[in-house]
């Protein structure tokens, strides 16, 4: 079997790494940008500790700041205008998975203008171009979206969050920066971190794991499930410092091997009800874990010791249920919602939702061949 990697150009990280984004827009001869990211950032400050650099280094930049917690076709056609209308030549996007997404899917069709109507963009288009330069700084310790080849857009019209996945869309260049993640408020630090745990242990099960990919996982698992409440809860410095670094570790594993059900069942839950990703990963993932146990219960051992769990003398089936506890116990200690009731969810979509969810891009990755009915079930458990 050929097996691939694709990650960044380049990355940087650290503390006040955000400044070599200057650095690296001058040496690229770029020089007008469109500069990505909310309104919540701009107003609490962050991004404008990005714009400083830009400034200090001449760079033009035209800023957009409509980008939805789910982003949707409608906020990428609107960023996309403002960077053609504005001639740009490069994206800088300061925010966490739904910025950068949406600057993604911009710098796609910047270069790739027979996508813009978007929604072509589902699924693996075949797109000929690399999109315009793109540079992520991620504020949130989470999607890893500055180091993957997917970004995730919804539509609207047709109730469904596309994952969209190519290789032309990863960022030339990530700058890792944790003063960037400080202000995180705890809820937002504490449910995109589950995120992150999602990526690591749904890509380490997923059909297409394998080594390299593997200790990328692994290792992401044991510096979440040790710094998350630290860096959530308690706002520890450098356990926000090792939580960036394990989001990133966990999106340069799971961007090469694909993910499960946890986020199938995730994007449906967004795309009817707007249920923020993270929160939704950290609903369903101790009960999709539970049902993929079965098939899989050795790699749930390496988790579990990744975890640094005790589960000398114990079954396969109990290793598996000290792992999904683990989760469980991890998810409570960071305040989380622990059913899909506590948020709001209806039974009466669970149907609609599993149909959409077993045709998402991620099912197929399960390590556990999944019906229509088991998606139902697990979706009636988390309730």
């Amino acid at each position: 079997m050929v097996n691939r990697i694709v990650l960044n150009e380049t990355s940087y990280f650290g503390r006040e790494s955000r400044n070599k984004l200057g650095e690296e827009l001058v040496s690229r001869n770029l020089k007008k940008v469109l500069f990505v990211t909310d309104y919540t950032l701009m107003d609490n400050g962050v991004a404008k500790k990005v714009i400083e650099v830009l400034e200090k280094n001449n760079i033009t930049y035209f800023v957009y700041l409509h980008v939805k917690p789910n982003p949707t076709v409608k906020n990428v056609q609107d960023g996309l205008m403002l960077g053609q209308i504005s001639n740009v030549d490069a994206i800088v996007a300061v925010g966490g998975g739904s910025v950068i997404d949406t600057a993604k899917a911009i710098s796609i069709i910047m270069t790739n203008p027979e996508f813009s109507d978007v929604v072509s963009l589902d699924g693996v288009a075949p797109t000929k171009n690399k999109g315009l330069p793109l540079f992520a700084l991620p504020t949130t310790a989470g999607t890893a979206a500055e180091v993957t080849i997917n970004y995730v857009i919804t539509d609207e019209n047709n109730m469904k969050k596309m994952v969209c996945v190519d290789v032309h869309d990863i960022p030339v260049c990530a700058l890792i920066d944790p003063e960037l993640m400080e202000g995180m408020p705890q809820q937002i630090a504490a449910t995109t971190g589950m995120d992150a745990l999602t990526h690591a242990m749904e890509g380490y099960i997923t059909k297409a794991a394998w080594l390299i990919p593997d200790m990328f996982h692994i290792n992401a698992m044991a510096l979440i499930y040790k710094n998350l409440i630290k860096a959530s809860n308690l706002k520890d410095e450098l356990a926000i410092e090792k939580m960036a670094y394990a989001q990133y570790i966990a999106g340069m594993g799971f961007s090469n091997v694909g993910l499960g059900i946890v986020h199938s069942m995730a994007h449906s839950l967004g795309a009817y009800f707007d249920t923020p990703h993270g929160l939704a990963n950290a609903i369903l993932l101790p009960h999709v874990m539970r049902f993929n146990g079965k098939v899989c219960p050795e790699l749930f051992r390496n988790m579990a010791n990744a975890f640094e769990l005790d589960i000398r003398n114990q079954t396969d089936e109990e290793v598996v249920e000290t792992v999904v506890k683990a989760i469980q116990k991890l998810s409570k200690g960071l305040n989380i919602p622990q059913t899909l009731s506590e948020i709001g969810i209806t039974k009466d979509m669970f149907s609609t939702m599993a149909k959409q969810a077993i045709q998402d891009a991620c099912t197929p990755g399960n390590p556990r061949e999944v019906t229509v009915d088991d998606i139902i079930s697990l979706y009636e458990e988390a309730y």
